[in-house]
């Protein structure tokens, strides 16, 4: 049996494009080049039907090493919250004051790009500290 080399991490969203330049941004990932024969994703865009036009984007880590994200849009809008969200690890091997300065200064920066802060969950004995957080059409993610 293969095992597998690669997985693609795929949204559900109202604005492709948006959602993905978001997450660019919170992971360093860049948009890949465009199809063979397009010089832009804009030209590439213009030959499909009106009703596909910017119905799909993505990006990938420029290493290679992480998943690529695939965003696409749908109809319907979220209603509940994730059954599964991706885990932003900010002050990973932090711990007490050292990592919250590292969590509240990556959510600011995340806040600025159009993310929401929903709440700190606050070290126990068991865990960390980490941040709720939401991009840019409500997706929760934490920060780690």
């Amino acid at each position: 049996m293969a095992s597998v080399k690669q997985i693609q991490v795929t949204f559900d969203c109202a604005e492709p494009e948006r959602v993905a330049r978001f997450w660019c941004e919170v992971l360093g990932y860049v948009v890949p080049p465009p199809p063979e024969g397009f010089g832009t994703w804009d030209d590439f865009n213009r030959v499909l039907p009106p009703e596909q036009q910017g119905s799909a984007f993505a990006c990938v880590d420029p290493s290679g090493a992480g998943p690529r994200l695939f965003f696409q849009r749908v109809p319907e809008g979220k209603v509940v919250k994730n059954r599964l969200h991706l885990d932003v690890r900010a002050g990973a091997g932090l711990v007490g004051a050292e990592r919250l300065a590292v969590l509240e200064a990556e959510s600011a920066r995340l806040v600025a790009l159009g993310g929401t802060r929903v709440r700190l969950l606050p070290a126990d004995e068991v865990n960390e500290s980490c941040m709720v957080m939401q991009d840019v059409e409500g997706n929760e993610f934490c920060l780690d």
